[in-house]
């Protein structure tokens, strides 16, 4: 099918469409949106992909990604050094962060354990995870991980290698979430809260 448009404007559509949660039809249209709002947010965003393409790097102790290295969650002195969060990737971080849960410190794997996907313990993070365990400053590891087959293999995996690091070794709990109706809960939701019920 012949193109409408230029290569250039093509090319922004192919690139956009890469994007999770956008294909071809939604590409299209963000890309007319940008070209109609050039000067009000297809400038405004060049330059902030060209800041972010110069200034943003992996944080060498944690594993997020910042500005600054190491980052500022690293940094900031009122975080409890003394529990190390791990979770899979930069995302799983940031929702943490967003719902204001805990004040700890973090560690991103960067993955989970999935030999299928030929993913494996060397391509994750997890040699540098059990040197910081065993620093001596941390006391509990919180393995924040998916519940997924392959998060909870790699959850068995790092437990084995932490046993004797002298750190508790927590998980997320797992089933109704608040709000949430048993009716509309699948059945491995349910069966996880049923097996992890508390005292009331």
């Amino acid at each position: 099918m012949p193109s409408a448009a230029g290569p250039e404007i093509d090319r922004l559509i192919q690139l956009l469409a890469r994007l999770p949660g956008l294909g071809p039809r939604s590409a299209r249209r963000a890309a007319l949106h940008l070209i109609k709002k050039r000067e009000l947010l297809m400038a405004p965003l060049a330059a902030a992909l060209q800041t972010a393409l110069e200034k943003i790097e992996i944080c060498r102790v944690c594993g997020n990604i910042d500005t600054q290295n190491p980052c500022t969650l690293c940094i900031d002195p009122r975080r409890d050094a003394s529990v190390l969060v791990v979770v899979a990737d930069v995302a799983d971080l940031w929702a943490l962060e967003r719902a204001n849960a805990i004040n700890a410190r973090y560690h991103v794997l960067g993955g989970t354990l999935s030999p299928l996907d030929g993913v494996g313990p060397q391509e994750l993070a997890i040699d540098a995870l059990i040197s910081r365990a065993r620093g001596g400053s941390v006391a509990e590891v919180i393995l924040a991980r998916n519940a997924t087959v392959d998060g909870k293999s790699t959850a068995h995996y790092i437990t084995d290698l932490l046993q004797d690091a002298g750190v508790r070794v927590t998980r997320l709990a797992h089933g109704v979430p608040v709000g949430g109706e048993l009716d509309y809960l699948d059945e491995g939701t349910l069966s996880a809260a049923i097996r992890q019920r508390t005292a009331f």
